[in-house]
């Protein structure tokens, strides 16, 4: 059957006149409800970890806004946790992990089917989720790529340059390729769980793929990637699939080329002619307005969303962000973007 949700038409390949929109991050820091269940939670990992409190932040946004699309509340470092790494999170610094950064501590670690172990309650909200969501809003799974968890697994936090995970890569390729190799084993299995569950539709954020020089792009951004798209197919032929290698730069195309996914998000810094010309036409494209304009209102933000509608008119599209909205943003705005899209 022919899909009837305007996300899953677009995933398709149908190029729509009001293209499908929902936003990164959606869910999160700049709505007052969130604020105030999280504060109900105690923690964030207590907020990803409880089914009810995760649904209720997930349906959110959808309630006030009417996204054509959900995305499960969660996070990124949720696998490496799974994978015994110790994970907390600093007020106001982000995340804290015990590191991986030579063959010991990598011998530590679990293994890959372990995972499920410790991140089974993100099933529950998966199932929780499409039993509450509206009939015509899509639900959307994801992971983060395994790149970039690596890079957390290995310098304990996030860093402006991923040089620790580089500096393994290069001086203990052995140690880092197993790294890898036990990520992406994991991060499959958890996708397939969460399509297993009901999610519709699954992306893999690869938020440093930019970070990857020269022909490592290709070795630990695409062929990765390759692994996890496989698995999931083998399971489950028809869910589609976004990818999101930010940063990618001219790699996006090569990311397009190579990886069999049904989107490819793009980021703020990619000129939508050029992807347009060079992405849009081999799949889907999802992005990429700027998230300053969520903060900055008026007829800027006006003026930057039909210029994004514009340059992907000729071929399948969602609107997006081209990273997740800050906690600075004005929930009116959002309401804003909504309007200029759907009018």
């Amino acid at each position: 059957m022919a899909p009837t949700k305007t996300i899953l038409k677009a995933l398709a390949g149908e190029t729509q006149a009001v293209p499908p929109v929902w936003m990164m991050r959606q869910a999160g820091r700049y709505l007052p409800e969130y604020r105030a269940t999280r504060a109900q939670a105690g923690s964030f990992l207590d907020l990803c970890y409880n089914p009810e409190l995760a649904t209720e932040v997930t349906l959110q946004p959808i309630r006030r806004y009417g996204f054509d699309a959900a995305i499960l509340f969660a996070d990124i470092l949720l696998v490496p946790q799974g994978l015994g790494a110790d994970l907390t999170f600093v007020q106001g610094e982000g995340p804290r992990l015990s590191t991986v950064q030579n063959a010991e501590d990598f011998a530590k670690l679990r293994a890959a089917g372990d995972v499920h172990d410790v991140v089974h309650p993100i099933y529950e909200t998966v199932k929780m989720l499409r039993r509450e969501l509206p009939e015509e809003t899509t639900l959307i799974g994801f992971a983060g790529a395994p790149w970039t968890v690596a890079t957390y697994m290995i310098a304990g936090r996030g860093t402006p340059d991923q040089a620790p995970a580089r500096r393994l890569m290069y001086g203990d390729r052995a140690t880092f390729d197993a790294l890898m190799d036990l990520i992406t084993d994991a991060t499959a299995q958890y996708l397939i769980a969460q399509i297993d569950a009901g999610a519709e539709v699954v992306k893999m954020f690869d938020s440093w793929a930019g970070a990857l020089p020269g022909l490592e792009f290709e070795r630990y951004a695409v062929r990765p990637a390759q692994k996890i798209v496989a698995a999931i197919r083998e399971k489950h032929p028809d869910v589609p699939i976004i990818g999101f290698p930010r940063g990618a730069g001219g790699n996006y195309a090569t990311y397009a080329d190579a990886v069999d996914v049904q989107a490819v998000a793009l980021d703020t810094s990619v000129d939508p002619a050029w992807a347009a010309a060079n992405v849009q036409t081999k799949t889907c494209t999802q992005g990429n307005m700027d998230p300053l304009f969520m903060v900055q209102g008026g007829d800027a933000l006006v003026d930057a969303v039909k210029a994004t509608c514009k340059a992907f008119s000729g071929g399948p599209h969602i609107f997006n962000l081209g990273h997740g909205i800050t906690p600075d943003a004005d929930p009116d705005n959002v309401q804003r973007m909504l309007d200029a899209i759907r009018n």
